[in-house]
């Protein structure tokens, strides 16, 4: 049996935004965020809240709802873009807080290390340990997605802003889905999103050149690392077209496909930096890969355009959209962006759709689009095992989200821009970030955290 995800379990931050206010408050018309791009709500971390936390929060989850003995784990990989340490990854501190809470020792024997490319990071990871449970078929691994998708504020990127985990159990006899070896990558170097180090000089910093002690034994000039990314939206989407495109059709060569791909799967899990970008961008890969295709991709620019905008708008391609992708957009309308976290999301996402309905999908293959910036898409497929009901219903995807507290926008305002120092929503049941050493020479930066009951 080819091994997959035998469990699943996630972390949201337990706030949000209506995106109808940061509408309001941008002189934005509401409508075109919400039916436009799918967006209802924003999730944004409290003030005790970091990647670490929700990675440990969701972790926690999947060791608990599954009894998981932890001897039995080799590898726990995390998948992020919200590294708060440029050395010390954020696995190692997973592994730490585990250890706190399960005892002493129980993950020394552990592999951890993170995997950072943009929002694929996390799908690296995995296809990691897919390979990994394959040559070591009694052994189990755990992959942990954590990021805080953070932007700043009057961009453009604003309203697409979100915050978790997702922490998934890989082991040979998975009881959710399980993922065949046929994998196709497509790559390239490119800037369409990146989170660049800056430079400050110290004067610009303290007005003088006098610095604290561990500030003077730096450089005269300061680099600096910002959570908001740079990046240009419309060649992002280019980029991710792409990348996709050329990712699909090298997955079909290789599976030896004749007829349409997206024909033989039931659904189609994307990267979705917001809930409506899959199909934004699948109408390009639909029209070329029809059984009589639409497009020849011998047109002229301004043609293959607007024969593509047909396509988009067709009573078809919006009847594929109900029924291969509307399920796995519906937890990221209400979440925002998880970036590493997003396509796991929207597996959860499809599948709770398909537990809540009732219906038995056992059997049935999803086709998988992963897509990071920087830039690189991967495209596989797996299959829908018989013990996926009993598994997702665990997770109670959407009563958790029902729970959110809805923020005041001033209050989302000061949360973003660290002014707020009084968490919004009293911790209960998780970790938090307790503090971090200020004093200590030897661990200046440290960062500590704990359990609240």
């Amino acid at each position: 049996m080819n091994p997959g995800i035998d469990a699943l379990a996630f972390d949201v931050a337990p706030l949000h935004l209506p995106i109808a206010s940061l509408a309001s408050q941008r002189n934005i018309e509401a409508e075109k965020l919400e039916k436009g791009l799918g967006l209802l709500k924003m999730t944004l971390p409290d003030v005790y809240q970091d990647p670490v936390v929700f990675g440990a929060n969701a972790l926690t989850k999947l060791i608990a709802q599954n009894e998981i003995n932890l001897s039995e784990v080799a590898r726990i990989y995390v998948g992020t873009e919200s590294s708060i340490d440029s050395s010390k990854p954020i696995a190692s501190f997973l592994i730490q807080l585990m250890e706190q809470k399960f005892g002493e020792d129980c993950l020394s024997h552990c592999d951890v290390v993170d995997f950072t490319f943009a929002c694929i990071g996390g799908v690296d990871a995995m296809q990691n340990c897919l390979d990994f449970v394959r040559m070591n078929p009694d052994q189990k691994t755990i992959v942990v997605t954590t990021d805080i998708a953070k932007y700043d504020l009057e961009s453009t990127g604003e309203y697409t802003q979100g915050a978790g985990a997702t922490a998934l159990l890989i082991s040979t006899n998975p009881r959710i889905i399980s993922f065949d070896a046929n994998w196709a990558t497509s790559s390239k170097g490119v800037f369409d999103f990146f989170k660049p180090y800056r430079s400050l000089s110290k004067k610009e910093i303290t007005g003088h050149d006098q610095n604290e002690p561990w500030l003077g034994q730096l450089e005269a000039e300061i680099e600096i690392h910002k959570d908001q990314p740079v990046f240009d939206g419309q060649y992002s989407n280019q980029c991710y077209m792409d990348r996709t495109k050329a990712a699909y059709f090298t997955f079909k060569s290789k599976a030896g496909i004749s007829d349409s791909l997206y024909n033989s799967w039931s659904q189609i899990i994307m990267h979705l930096p917001y809930a409506f970008q899959g199909r934004r961008m699948l109408s390009e890969i639909y029209a070329l890969d029809a059984s009589e295709p639409l497009l020849s991709g011998t047109e002229s620019g301004a043609d293959y355009q607007n024969k593509l905008k047909e396509v988009s708008k067709s009573e078809a391609y919006k009847q594929f959209v109900t029924e291969k992708l509307q399920d796995v957009e519906q937890a990221s309308s209400i979440i925002g962006n998880l970036y590493t976290g997003s396509i796991f999301m929207g597996l959860l996402s499809a599948l709770t759709q398909a537990q809540l309905r009732g219906d038995e999908i056992s059997g049935q293959k999803f086709g998988f689009m992963a897509y990071g910036s920087g830039s690189k898409s991967k495209v596989f497929e797996g299959v829908i095992q018989t013990g996926w009901q009993a598994q997702i219903e665990k997770s109670q995807l959407f009563t958790v989200l029902a729970n959110s507290q809805e923020l005041e926008f001033d209050t989302y305002e000061k949360l973003h821009k660290k002014e707020q120092k009084i968490a919004v929503r009293e911790p209960k049941h998780e970790w938090i970030l307790d503090h971090i050493e200020a004093k200590i020479p030897h661990l200046m930066g440290a960062r500590y955290y704990k359990w609240i009951d």
